[in-house]
């Protein structure tokens, strides 16, 4: 046989070489996911409140390392600064008491308002629609009994997530504890799973996520404060009472999903009813609420995040809508700063830099000259 000849056919067996290959290792890469993926959604109970904690760790580490240095003992620095934590949101769950015990105050006054309001309602459908009002508190009446006729099932779901809830709130501060005592051991142990050669690489990657999740910190501060400062201008602009205060309250209380915001926003709500004299103003309040927290949820938390991260805003948006996906709400709020990690660790891999290139914000083409 020539040699051009050998030459073709060792270079064909190479082409379908690499052509079995590349699916080989795609298919690979994508039961890998898809495997991790089942595993974080049927672990939720366990990984939720583990990697909260490893977040609340690596938000308290420079701290408790700083309080090590001054000769406090590493339990001691560690109780320290979870002491401070829990104040924090004690101090956040107080807030919340306050604004739903001032609500119940202004319930007598709230309900004197809202009666002529139904009365006029009543009267409206029956005038345009040509439902009569008789039928009208009919289906009032058989809806109301059948939300209380679901009693049961409503007070097992608020019980249910009551104990998840406590749950979360015992376990996480345990696994921050743990993280942050034992530290050294979990260094260690990633050494060793690393390998020798890789030490100075994990180190790197260990300082860069310390100071991602710092940057994390910062953005969500910022967050809260451009959130705060749009809801304190629309209630001004309607003219609301206390408006700045109450606009950075509900910024502040939006730390709690769903609950936080609902209920830090009924309390302006009934101020505007019962200081202005048309219902279009409460209305309005809840649509400047609506309005800012879509505002946050889809450009003002992915961009500014995003930019603290130096994430990019496609990277943010998936990252939320799948930790949505797995996690609920908890997902969204973890997904981020995972993704953060991820970026780190690809931009230290450099058979993932095209993963690495579609996380980061700005995406640098080298050209040649």
């Amino acid at each position: 046989m020539k040699l051009h000849d050998k030459f073709n056919m060792v270079k064909k067996n190479t082409t379908m070489e690499n052509r079995s290959f590349l699916p080989g290792v795609t298919l690979n890469y994508l039961l890998i996911i898809i495997l991790v993926l089942v595993i974080l959604y049927f672990g939720a109970a366990l990984f939720i409140p583990m990697f909260y904690g490893l977040f609340i760790a690596i938000v308290l580490y420079p701290a408790c390392r700083w309080l090590e240095h001054h000769h406090f003992p590493r339990s001691l620095a560690i109780a320290a600064g979870l002491t401070v934590v829990i104040l924090l949101v004690i101090l956040l769950f107080w807030l919340l008491a306050l604004q739903f015990s001032a609500f119940s105050r202004d319930i007598p006054e709230l309900r004197t308002k809202i009666e002529p309001t139904i009365s006029s309602l009543h009267q409206w459908i029956a005038e345009n629609l040509n439902i009569p009002i008789a039928s009208q508190q009919e289906w009032l009446k058989n809806s109301v009994e059948k939300g209380t006729g679901n009693t049961a099932g409503i007070l097992a779901g608020i019980f249910s997530k009551t104990l998840s809830g406590l749950y979360m709130l015992i376990l996480t501060p345990v696994f921050a504890a743990l993280f942050l005592y034992n530290r050294n051991d979990f260094v260690l142990a990633l050494e060793k799973m690393a390998g020798k050669g890789y030490e100075d690489k994990l180190h790197q990657v260990l300082h860069q996520t310390m100071y991602t999740y710092y940057h994390f910190i910062k953005g969500m501060i910022f967050v809260y404060l451009i959130v705060g400062a749009l809801n304190s201008i629309g209630l001004l602009a309607l003219g609301i009472e206390h408006a700045i205060l109450f606009g950075f309250l509900t910024a502040i209380m939006t730390i709690i999903p769903y609950l936080g915001i609902f209920i830090s926003a009924l309390l302006p709500v009934t101020v505007a009813w019962i200081t202005k004299d048309s219902i279009w103003y409460p209305i309005a309040v809840i649509a400047v609420f609506a309005f800012v927290q879509y505002l946050e949820a889809n450009v003002i938390f992915p961009r500014v995040v995003a930019t603290q991260l130096n994430l990019s805003t496609w990277a943010t948006l998936v990252a939320i809508i799948a930790g949505g996906i797995l996690w609920g709400v908890n997902g969204m709020i973890l997904f981020i700063p995972f993704t953060g990690m991820l970026k780190i660790l690809t931009g230290n891999i450099p058979e993932l830099e095209g993963l690495n290139l579609l996380l980061s914000r700005k995406i640098k083409i080298k050209t040649t000259k």
